[in-house]
C-alpha cells in the first residue's frame, strides 16, 4: 500500500495558504482503512466512519427504499458535518 500514497492529491488549500482544509486527511484515512488500521484511520480523519456510514445508507436506500429515509439521511448528514467541523476546529486549536 505504500505505492498508493504517491498517487494521493495534495491539499491545494494547505499548499497555497499553509492552512489545512476540512478534508485534509481523508485520503490517508481511506488508505489506512484498506491497510486494516482502523484506529489510525479514525485519528487521521475522525469523520471517516460517519461519512462511510452515510454513503452506505444512501446507497442501500437506493436499492431498498427505507421508510422515513429523508429524516434519517438528514440526521446522518448533520452528524457527519458536525463531526467534520468539530474535528477541524480541534485540529486547528492543537
Amino acid at each position: 500500500m505504500q505505492s498508493l500514497e504517491k498517487y494521493m492529491l495534495p491539499c491545494l488549500n494547505k499548499k497555497l495558504f499553509g492552512v489545512e482544509c476540512m478534508g485534509c486527511g481523508i485520503q490517508r484515512s481511506i488508505s489506512l482503512i484498506f491497510q486494516g488500521d482502523f484506529i489510525a484511520a479514525f485519528k487521521m480523519y475522525p469523520a471517516i466512519y460517519p461519512l462511510i456510514f452515510l454513503f452506505i445508507y444512501i446507497g442501500s436506500n437506493m436499492v431498498f427504499k427505507f421508510k422515513h429515509s429523508n429524516i434519517i439521511t438528514t440526521i446522518l448528514a448533520i452528524a457527519t458535518i458536525v463531526t467534520i467541523v468539530t474535528s477541524y476546529f480541534i485540529k486547528i486549536i492543537n
